[in-house]
């Protein structure tokens, strides 16, 4: 599966075909916020009280921070590389950059950390990318497995890294606020390509510098 199939099937699947659906129709500002006050009403208060008239608002003002990665290009993101490292052949990590994504079931938050690090094959790329990498994922709508495999797709894809590791370490709300009400309780998910599938001591070198403090 190449990268340009990768991010339609963020579009979603057809559930009876396996089909890749086509982007949904975007409703207006207007209709968006239509939409917000229908929900107000339906939790049961009046979205004509003072408190909520400008709630609509702040609301779709808001969908557009969280959700901005929609506008987000990953291969933008990874296309500006450097070749002049000096011959540097060993690995490159960033530590603890934050998570702030949304449930795709319950539209709940998910907040964590992410640590990411791939193994260059001649060319580097900016550090601020891989964050920004893991930010244009994570500010959609996500399940906290699809992102971990999707930053791993886009740098093995877009770098040719011999090898890359992903931990993502996460809460989320859509359990510790409903449901089960389970408090302080993380998810982990990895993915691990290319030498750091096959190299077990390069794998533990991984985790070992994701759990220094």
């Amino acid at each position: 599966m190449d990268a340009l199939t990768r991010e339609r099937t963020l579009i979603g699947l057809d559930s009876e075909t396996g089909l890749d659906l086509e982007p949904a129709q975007r409703p207006t500002r207007d209709e968006a916020m239509a939409a917000v006050r229908t929900l107000l009403a339906w939790a049961g208060d009046n979205p004509d009280r003072e408190g909520l008239l400008d709630t609509p608002q702040r609301v779709v003002d808001a969908y557009g921070e969280w959700f901005a990665g929609y506008r987000g290009d990953p291969v933008e993101a990874l296309s500006r590389t450097f070749e002049d490292v000096q011959g540097y052949d060993d690995m490159v990590m960033l530590r603890g950059i934050d998570v702030q994504s949304h449930c795709e079931h319950h539209m709940a938050p998910f907040l964590g950390k992410a640590w990411v690090a791939y193994m260059p094959t001649g060319k580097v790329v900016g550090l601020s990318k891989l964050a920004r990498l893991v930010e244009i994922f994570a500010k959609r709508l996500q399940t906290q497995e699809t992102m971990t495999m999707q930053i791993a797709d886009a740098i093995e894809d877009h770098l040719s890294a011999a090898g890359v590791a992903v931990l993502i370490d996460a809460e989320h709300q859509c359990m510790s606020t409903r449901g089960v009400r389970h408090h302080d309780v993380s998810t982990i998910t990895t993915q691990f390509r290319g030498v750091f599938r096959t190299d077990k001591v390069l794998q533990q070198r991984f985790m070992d510098l994701v759990t220094r403090k």
